[in-house]
């Protein structure tokens, strides 16, 4: 099998210095990381010392933040709230979104041993939606199934795994993507994209030629 071609790093560094991005570029990439990852104070900052336009109004940065954290705490209830009072749309036209929080809802009762709470919730609000989709009566039966176990360490780890703050955080990541997709802005940060893309391009050109890999 004949050996690969080298790049030798001189070469690779003239080839990267080729490649020409412009400040504007770079300066909207940090923006949209700013806004996406709701630095408020940072985004506002770095608005007027690069000159650039935001994406999205400052004051819905710290509204979307404010239901993230609300959800991170377990404060649905809050959170429904507020994402109601920027915009009650997100939630009217996102079933699957209102169902995760109503079944955060019910792991949040059952989090703190208010049982009671936590059948009526289900039999009220979450089983008429289970009716209406399997995949919903599939997570509500795998919420419900809690209740089985006397404690969520007991129970297999597909269920436990509810009860973890991973799962506030995973509601929380929907919640924030709803919010944002309804700015007409990205759910994902652009430079996690272009790292991405870049680890893809190495291993196909890894596949052709030897060069100087990114540490």
């Amino acid at each position: 099998m004949p050996s690969k071609p080298v790049i030798e790093q001189g070469e690779w560094d003239r080839h990267l210095h080729e490649v020409q991005v412009t400040k504007s570029d770079l300066n909207r990439l940090i923006m949209d990381y700013l806004v996406i990852e709701g630095y408020k104070g940072a985004a506002e900052e770095f608005s007027q010392e690069a000159d650039i336009t935001p994406p999205v109004d400052f004051e819905s940065i710290e509204s979307r933040m404010s239901i993230r954290e609300a959800l991170q705490r377990g404060d649905i209830d809050d959170a429904i709230t507020r994402v109601n009072d920027l915009n009650p749309e997100i939630l009217d036209t996102n079933p699957a979104l209102y169902f995760h929080l109503q079944q955060q809802k019910l792991i949040e009762y059952i989090r703190q041993g208010r049982i009671g709470d936590a059948l009526e919730f289900a039999q009220s609000e979450l089983a008429p939606r289970g009716e209406e989709s399997p995949e919903f009566l599939s997570e509500l039966e795998r919420t419900m199934a809690l209740l089985a176990f006397e404690g969520s360490s007991r129970a297999p780890g597909t269920i436990s795994e509810l009860m973890s703050p991973g799962q506030r955080m995973k509601t929380a990541g929907e919640m924030n993507g709803a919010i944002l997709e309804s700015l007409s802005q990205g759910k994902t940060v652009k430079l996690a994209g272009l790292l991405k893309l870049l680890g893809w391009g190495e291993e196909l050109l890894a596949e052709k030629t030897e060069f100087p890999k990114m540490a």
